[in-house]
């Protein structure tokens, strides 16, 4: 079945930077585009960033267009997100998954806080 492990989350002060990694397994990964999503408490799931299948296309929310970069390594079956520059703002459990927010069964999610 699809297994979806994401990490590298944690607390960073304003300014700083995290790379966040998504590992699957189960799923032809590279068949796919793959997207990052986040949910801060008492907010609705957002579309973080998108990148196609290849890699050679990413889309990102306004929010995030010039600090965080989305890439992918189809020989680990790894989805990567580089944050930097970060903001209070961008508190939220930040969770990998298809081009559509309910492709593959969720995983658990990284938790990222921002805070000083």
């Amino acid at each position: 079945q699809v297994q979806l492990v994401e990490s590298g989350g944690g607390l960073v002060q304003p300014g700083g930077s995290l790379q966040l990694s998504c590992a699957a397994s189960g799923v032809a990964f590279s068949f796919y585009a793959m997207g990052w999503y986040r949910q801060a408490p008492g907010k609705q799931r957002e579309s973080v960033a998108t990148i196609t299948k290849g890699g050679r296309t990413a889309i990102y929310a306004d929010s995030v267009k010039g600090r965080f970069t989305i890439s992918r390594d189809d020989a680990k079956n790894t989805l990567y997100l580089q944050m930097n520059s970060l903001k209070p703002e961008d508190t939220a459990i930040y969770c990998c998954n298809g081009p559509t927010a309910t492709m593959f069964p969720w995983g658990q999610g990284t938790q990222v806080t921002v805070s000083s």
